[in-house]
């Protein structure tokens, strides 16, 4: 028995040995002759994961995902070949510009296929790249236009990317739907667009954008960290380690993809996870911001390297002396209330019971929380004259809220209906026009009373909240609708 132990022991080594990327590259090429490009894809992920600097195995999984139609992150993987494997590959810049063509973008098809006619005029792909070239030239007033067009998005682009990091969040959604209805495939719009619905409170928004985009691009790892962040905030906990887990398998290539998925893993707990993402970059010489080096502290902090961790906030607080935030372990850690909805209940609670420390607490916190919530609770301390500068949102939900407040007192306080209420104002947000706060008001006082047996009729409590039956009726149906 002891020398079929040593026996089959040796055989596993052998098998393990064996299996280096060459092994699963070639796996990954007779599942693609195959035309099973989901195999492919993930067999040839884990052979790059081996052997993260070959060229060859990185270019064929660029050409899988393009004919999976994941065209962002193929020609990601081609730019990574061109500018930190400096191959001289010239057939890189005709997928480019294939890729940048199925998503619309015709100024940079266009550049990818002269770079590629610069580089190898008599090349395997001469042919189809004149075919392009011809195809994209629409003579010298229509280039003109396509330049602008192009030219226009990526300043849109960029102007919506510092619209979101600076706050503006009504600004950013206006212009990422504008965006994403002109370029239906540009999932970096989308994801984009969920974050941005997801800072300004409409966790229902953000969430069905995230469903969107892995509906069409199966895998796209910055929407699954997106909708895993989500969920954690939202403490769906049995999302959250279903995910986690699944997260666990992903293999990312690229520098950001590797940084996106280590600080998401980090954020939720999976610190095991997180630090093996970010230990990597860091070991790679990636010079991150403060946000890299403080989720690299704090999954170091939390695997039990406190040593490393340390190190690393002080490097933190050397390079970016203008962050005040704390250290990792030094922060608050409770968790946070079960939603987002039962959260803005816990507040309003604490600012009708005169529990005005608790709000500030809320304020001064330095954990991770949606800018519309703190919009909300600077409305419950100081009023609307006090708070500037607040979304439309959240001051349509503070003012529907008091608007319930003055007409239903005592039944509001309660936690029951403080949180039915702000689920239903969440639906709103999500569904429809935040505008005519005195007509919401009433129809969810009317259907709350409705479905708890309360004797009440249209005209009365129209007559309470200064509005016409009519328009009570109007309102109570649109609710019924978003519940249903």
């Amino acid at each position: 028995m002891g020398k079929h132990t040593s026996e089959h022991k040796k055989h596993a080594q052998i098998v393990q040995l064996l299996q280096d990327g060459q092994y699963f590259f070639h796996k990954g090429l007779k599942a693609y002759k195959e035309r099973n490009l989901k195999r492919a894809s993930k067999l040839i992920q884990r052979a790059v994961h081996l052997e993260p600097n070959d060229s060859e195995m990185l270019s064929r999984l660029a050409v899988i995902y393009s004919e999976m139609g994941h065209y962002q992150q193929s020609n990601e993987l081609f730019d990574f070949i061109l500018v930190n494997l400096k191959e001289e590959m010239p057939e890189c810049h005709y997928f480019k510009a294939n890729n940048f063509a199925h998503l619309g973008l015709f100024q940079e098809a266009y550049k990818e296929a002269a770079a590629y006619s610069d580089a190898d005029p008599d090349g395997e792909f001469s042919e189809e790249i004149e075919n392009l070239m011809e195809l994209l030239d629409f003579g010298e007033a229509g280039e003109n236009e396509s330049l602008y067009d192009q030219d226009e998005l990526l300043i849109r682009q960029d102007r919506a990317k510092a619209l979101l990091e600076s706050g503006q969040l009504h600004e950013a959604v206006v212009m990422l739907e504008e965006i994403t209805a002109d370029y239906p495939e540009l999932w970096s719009a989308y994801n984009n667009l969920a974050l941005a619905y997801f800072y300004s409170g409409n966790v229902t928004k953000a969430k069905q954008t995230v469903f969107e985009v892995l509906e069409k691009n199966e895998g796209n790892l910055h929407a699954l960290c997106n909708y895993l962040v989500f969920c954690y905030y939202e403490r769906e906990d049995e999302k959250v380690g279903e995910l986690s887990e699944r997260l666990a398998n992903v293999y990312p290539i690229l520098f950001e993809q590797r940084y996106k998925l280590g600080a998401t893993l980090a954020l939720v707990g999976r610190h095991d996870l997180g630090y093996k993402w970010l230990r990597s970059l860091y070991k790679s010489g990636f010079e991150g911001d403060d946000t890299f080096y403080y989720w690299l502290a704090a999954s170091a902090y939390g695997t039990g390297r406190t040593e490393f961790a340390e190190t690393i906030w002080r490097k933190a607080e050397t390079e970016f002396p203008e962050s005040d935030r704390p250290a990792p372990w030094a922060e608050r850690q409770e968790p946070l209330p079960a939603s987002l909805e039962q959260r803005l209940a816990a507040y309003y609670i604490s600012s009708a019971q005169g529990e005005r420390h608790q709000l500030e607490k809320v304020l001064a916190a330095k954990r991770a929380a949606t800018p519309f919530e703190q919009e909300f609770v600077r409305l419950l301390l100081s009023g609307e004259k006090g708070a500037s500068g607040v979304s439309r949102d959240a001051l349509f939900t503070y003012r529907t809220v008091k608007l319930l407040e003055k007409a239903e007192a005592d039944s509001l306080k309660t936690d029951v209906m403080s949180c039915w209420v702000f689920h239903v104002i969440q639906h709103i947000r999500a569904a429809a026009a935040v505008q005519n706060e005195r007509a919401w008001a009433a129809a969810i006082a009317y259907v709350w009373k409705e479905a708890n047996g309360e004797k009440t009729t249209k005209k009365e409590t129209a007559a309470v909240y200064g509005i016409s039956a009519a328009t009570l009726s109007k309102y109570i149906r649109q609710i019924d609708d978003i519940l249903e």
